[in-house]
């Protein structure tokens, strides 16, 4: 399969705004769609990548009744600190609605402002 946008995870999120990702240490992240986490799967790769044949859930021709993406975006929205994982649904509205090149372009200018903070 052909990964276009590395940086961006298969279920919407930044891997350029998340704190595992930026770090220099051993237990770096290198991305959902890295050789270890492609090996490790979660059920995002493992549905949309190994089952589907998809880079991202929106590709997926079942998307729009997928129980698992639905609550994985509002549990997000809810619970996690992290503020991509709060942001997902909309970062997934902005994608749907402008493009993937458009949100990996402004994801790019947002991390180049977070290595300068």
């Amino acid at each position: 399969m052909d990964i276009r946008f590395p940086e961006v995870g298969i279920c919407g999120l930044s891997c350029r705004l998340c704190p595992s990702y930026q770090t220099a240490a051993a237990s770096r992240c290198r991305g959902c769609k890295s050789q270890e986490r492609m090996a490790v799967g979660c059920p995002f790769i493992t549905c949309a990548v190994k089952k589907t044949g998809v880079e991202f859930c929106w590709d997926c021709l079942q998307n729009a009744f997928c129980q698992k993406w639905r609550d994985h975006r509002e549990a997000g929205k809810a619970h996690d600190s992290f503020k991509s994982y709060q942001k997902l649904g909309d970062d997934i509205n902005f994608i749907q609605a402008k493009g993937i090149k458009a949100f990996d372009e402004q994801q790019r200018n947002r991390e180049t402002l977070l290595k300068k903070c």
